[in-house]
């Protein structure tokens, strides 16, 4: 079939779909239908506005190794020109901290050096040990091998075999203890449990050290960091504006199904047939939403090998809550509370930003994970009265909430079904029902990986 007469359906408007189509567009296939439940594009990249400044729900932030977020900047003429962002830290009673700093810390000095030399030895056995850590996706990693496109501007194709790889299944914790580098987990908590990934006990290093692979994670160190003026949710709009065929909103999904090698779409209650259809969509989701958000075995005629390996993910209850503070309560930097990104702290503030530094009538966004794997999930409602407690305790009390989200987050799999070649197990369904998956669950819950994975799958189908 010719590109221009396939027919093409995305399922999803967030940085994945839009990536998708973006690609697909630049290899020649013009016939695509992006179909986007909500009233906006950008998913997690959620933007909104409070007198005339753009605050973040969502992403924050970008890093220069983010090279599928490059490429969209290119292709919209845009750039990174967002407010420089820093950071400081404080202890679970407010008190401001300096944890990396010897000088204020000469109990810890022993510690610190110690942890320096472990993140030497890490950066080193992620090149060596585990070579083929960073590429994209989790393709042939339970198999001991690895097989993708280089973490690098150009993306060269690499493919290998490395039996090493097989301990990305371990849990993060696990995984720094087989290796001897336990200190390097307080570098690495910061960009990944406090975004709302999880906690190291619980979650694949495989997940870990693909989204914070050794460049990116320097990256935060340093605070060589990427930011948007009108917030990250501009870049997908721009893009969205650019493409060929914009995402059409409030696209309501009925059902899907799949014979006689086409696909038919119910939206709306029309039904549209395609030939080939990519799910960027959430995959499953277990148990109701409040929100209306569904996993694609809900409306999709889902197959038993489908719902065999999708019932197994699971995803991250992450709240966000966008406050006002009275001016003097207003902090003057954002701060991360390493006390509070521990199991045993579960539903406390982690970390809260202030984006606009030159002025105190904006809004501070504050995030809390509300569940582990080996815990009941904490009601919706005590976490966002424990947040706002521990807002009093900062220091930095809330005067109003303006916006509240508890989102779909993180779709992941547990260390057993990794180990188990889970990926491998889809990844060899990819195109089997005329049907394509991408999106979050395929790479990792960022921006950059979701959009790079999409990259990857055109190259590999279309």
């Amino acid at each position: 079939m010719d590109k221009k007469d396939m027919r093409i359906c995305i399922v999803g408007g967030g940085p994945a779909g839009l990536s998708a189509g973006m690609y697909l567009e630049q290899k020649g296939y013009e016939n695509y239908t992006i179909l986007e439940r909500l009233d906006r594009v950008g998913g997690k990249c959620w933007s909104p506005t409070y007198n005339g400044k753009r605050y973040e729900m969502g992403a924050i932030m970008g890093v220069p190794s983010y090279y599928a977020v490059h490429d969209v900047e290119e292709f919209c003429g845009i750039t990174h020109d967002g407010p420089q962002l820093n950071r400081n830290y404080k202890n679970k009673d407010g008190k401001v901290i300096e944890p990396f700093e010897p000088k204020k810390n000469i109990l810890k000095i022993p510690r610190l050096l110690k942890m320096k030399k472990q993140l030497k030895e890490f950066g080193e056995l992620l090149e060596t040990k585990y070579k083929g850590y960073d590429i994209n996706g989790h393709r042939g990693v339970a198999e001991g091998r690895y097989d993708g496109f280089a973490c690098t501007p150009e993306r060269e194709p690499v493919s290998g075999v490395n039996p090493n790889l097989k301990d990305l299944a371990l849990p993060f914790n696990e995984f720094c203890k087989k290796n001897g580098v336990e200190l390097i987990q307080d570098v690495w908590i910061g960009p990944f449990t406090a975004f709302g990934y999880g906690y190291f006990d619980e979650i694949p290093a495989g997940y870990v050290i693909k989204y914070l692979d050794f460049q990116t994670t320097m990256n935060f160190v340093k605070v060589n960091l990427w930011t948007w003026e009108n917030g990250t949710q501009y870049i997908w709009e721009c893009l969205n504006d650019k493409l060929k065929n914009p995402a059409r909103l409030n696209s309501n999904i009925e059902k899907v199904e799949r014979k006689d090698g086409k696909v038919y779409v119910t939206v709306n209650g029309k039904v549209e047939e395609y030939d080939k259809i990519i799910v960027t969509a959430p995959l499953y989701i277990p148990g109701t939403r409040t929100d209306g958000m569904k996993g694609m075995v809900d409306y999709f005629d889902v197959r038993d090998d489908e719902m065999a390996l999708f019932k197994k993910i699971d995803y991250e209850r992450y709240d966000v809550q966008a406050v006002l503070t009275k001016p003097e309560d207003h902090p003057e930097i954002s701060y991360y509370v390493f006390d509070n990104m521990v199991p045993e702290r579960l539903g406390h503030l982690m970390v809260y930003y202030r984006r606009w530094k030159e002025t105190v009538d904006q809004v501070i966004t504050t995030y809390a994970l509300r569940k582990h794997r080996n815990t009941n999930e904490i009601p919706y409602e005590k976490v966002r009265q424990q947040v706002q407690d521990d807002l009093k305790t900062m220091g930095n009390p809330a005067s109003e909430v303006i916006n509240e989200w508890s989102v779909y987050y993180f779709p992941h799999v547990f260390s057993a079904d990794y180990a188990d070649g889970w990926y491998d197990k889809v990844e060899a369904m990819q195109g089997k029902y005329d049907t394509y998956y991408a999106g979050e669950i395929m790479a990792f819950g960022d921006m950059d990986e979701t959009a790079e994975y999409s990259r990857e799958l055109v190259e590999r189908f279309f």
